[in-house]
């Protein structure tokens, strides 16, 4: 398989962006720590390992961490039935598989709720392979989801599909490029300015452009 598109679920396919902040809001004020919740939605495309340290800073990560994510994993588990897929998810996994490129599905967040997800979206046997936080060590924006996400398929060439800053930079610390949709709340500029080649305002309308992806090799200068 030599091009592949490498599909952020959370926030790009699912309408989880708030919920997941509030949960995040939530798991902090159980250890009196209050973040506002804009700031956890400036930080959300990025795993658990990676925003708990983020938001509240090298201390609280080192005392809290994990008694946090685990906190968080029991107020997001209890959302999960108010989570539905963003309007043409489906149809953009079709899209993609007819333009003939591979597809793996890679996300931050716990495989339980991308199992979730991948029902509300009818994602059905459309992707190659799926990759979640259980996958790898680092999260986004880490490069390692993408990594594993070529290696998984044997993919020589891919572009990145999400909805975050923190998608895009991913993809640029590999080396590939990334295309971002406005689902995330973040502005064209400030996704452009982290890599995106393309902005788009919702998933229909990438959906309708698809032709324009463009999967390239990995540049091993960046």
């Amino acid at each position: 398989m030599t091009g592949t598109v490498i599909l952020d679920v959370d926030g790009t396919l699912v309408d989880t962006n708030y919920h997941h902040a509030i949960a995040w809001y939530r798991a902090f004020r159980r250890y009196d720590i209050t973040i506002p919740v804009w700031s956890i939605h400036r930080a959300l495309g990025m795993g658990g390992d990676q925003l708990v340290g983020y938001v509240a800073g090298d201390d609280v990560e080192d005392r809290l961490g994990d008694d946090v994510r685990a906190a968080w994993t029991e107020e997001a588990d209890a959302l999960l039935d108010e989570i539905s897929a963003l309007p043409g998810a489906h149809a953009l996994l079709e899209a993609i598989r007819d333009q003939g490129l591979g597809l793996v599905m890679a996300s931050s967040g716990k495989p339980h709720h991308v199992e979730r997800y991948a029902e509300l979206i009818e994602a059905g046997d459309l992707a190659d392979a799926w990759v979640s936080s259980g996958d790898v060590e680092q999260t986004k924006p880490a490069p390692d989801l993408m990594a594993v996400a070529m290696e998984r398929v044997g993919a020589a060439a891919a572009v990145a599909i999400g909805d975050s800053i923190w998608d895009c930079r991913a993809a640029g610390r590999l080396g590939i490029p990334s295309v971002a949709v406005r689902t995330g709340g973040f502005s064209d500029a400030e996704l452009r300015d982290s890599g995106a080649v393309s902005v788009y305002e919702s998933v229909d309308e990438l959906t309708k452009d698809v032709a324009s992806l463009e999967p390239r090799e990995p540049d091993s200068t960046r």
